[in-house]
């Protein structure tokens, strides 16, 4: 079979069109609960950001996915005094299977200037600099995404919480469910983990839950939220929970290890380190995670330089915005990582 890669990266970010008067630079992170824009200015180094609701279309819909994303967008341009054409670019990375659907509407309310990447994409500028190596996404959902020393891209995961998803804070709460579940009726381990999510959810019983699961389905972010739990629990000891993150990391693991294969960025003569960066809130679990991945990766690609990236997801679509209108070298990633943190805690 021929694969094709499942991600590309935009013509408009690979051949960069020089704009030496852009001031305006905006990002957008999408996602399943929450969107969020900054608008950068690159003459004051000013950011203007504005909240909002889901923009995942697997989540809402492609109709409510887009206007959260140009609601959003609009409110943070509006913050920075400026107009649409004012923006030199913008990148909206976006949560979900259909990138380019999301891409085509946004297209035809805005212009070419506006350009629509996966959210994974957005989290390999910002673990990469844009540059060779990898970001795997590990929040509500899971997905990861590499490009190699040649240019060439590859995606594994990504496909939503019904067919993947593995590694992410939903599955680590869909997998604490059963795991109780499974306490319950004696056919599992003993843990924690059931009293907790039957106490987390306000639920009567774990088998109440199962059936508010079914009646009365939790949506993929209350079911996330439970991670943090797991965590908790795992990190106490409880050996269920323990072994929950380490099945998940070796998942996550697996879809990175493919994703160094097809991206050459391991095999054959090459054998320079390279940068992994972790991304989202799943990996706030700590060690309890990050180790067992951290562990799973080296065996594949041992010149592989796993780290978790401090910087908030939307500063990679800054990274891809500022690259494409040809200013990517003047902005350092670290400085760039204070001024959103700053920002953000201002505007909280």
């Amino acid at each position: 079979m021929k694969r094709d890669p499942l991600v590309q990266l935009p013509l408009a970010i690979v051949r960069a069109q020089p704009c030496a008067d852009a001031r305006f630079i905006m990002g957008i992170d999408g996602g399943a609960t929450k969107t969020l824009a900054a608008v950068l200015d690159l003459e004051t180094c000013a950011l203007h950001f504005a909240h909002g609701g889901p923009s995942n279309e697997d989540a809402v819909g492609g109709e409510a996915a887009v206007q959260a994303l140009l609601e959003v967008a609009d409110a943070a341009i509006e913050r920075a005094g400026t107009t649409q054409e004012g923006l030199a670019r913008a990148v909206l990375a976006v949560a979900g299977t259909d990138t380019e659907a999301i891409a085509r509407h946004v297209r035809a309310a805005r212009t070419d200037n506006w350009i629509v990447v996966n959210d994974v994409v957005a989290a390999w500028a910002a673990a990469t600099g844009a540059q060779p190596g990898i970001g795997a996404i590990s929040g509500t959902g899971s997905n990861v995404f590499g490009v190699g020393p040649e240019g060439r891209p590859w995606r594994a995961g990504g496909w939503g919480h019904l067919l993947g998803d593995e590694g992410s804070g939903y599955w680590f709460g869909v997998q604490s469910i059963k795991a109780a579940l499974h306490d319950r009726e004696a056919s599992g381990r003993q843990t924690a983990l059931t009293e907790a999510v039957a106490e987390f959810f306000a639920a009567p019983s774990v088998e109440a839950l199962a059936a508010r699961v079914y009646s009365k389905p939790l949506t993929k972010g209350e079911i996330a939220a439970f991670a943090t739990e797991t965590a908790r629990i795992a990190e106490g000891g409880d050996p269920v929970a323990r072994e929950l993150y380490e099945l998940g990391a070796r998942e996550l693991a697996a879809q990175i290890a493919v994703v160094i294969g097809q991206t050459g960025l391991a095999g054959g003569s090459t054998d320079r380190p390279f940068p992994v960066g972790l991304i989202g809130s799943a990996f706030k679990a700590g060690a309890v995670f990050v180790a067992p991945l951290t562990a799973a990766i080296g065996e594949s690609a041992p010149q592989a330089r796993v780290s978790v990236v401090e910087m908030a997801p939307v500063g990679g679509s800054l990274l891809l915005a500022a690259r494409a209108c040809g200013r990517g070298e003047e902005l350092d990633q670290a400085e760039l990582s204070r001024l959103i943190d700053t920002a953000l805690a201002a505007s909280s």
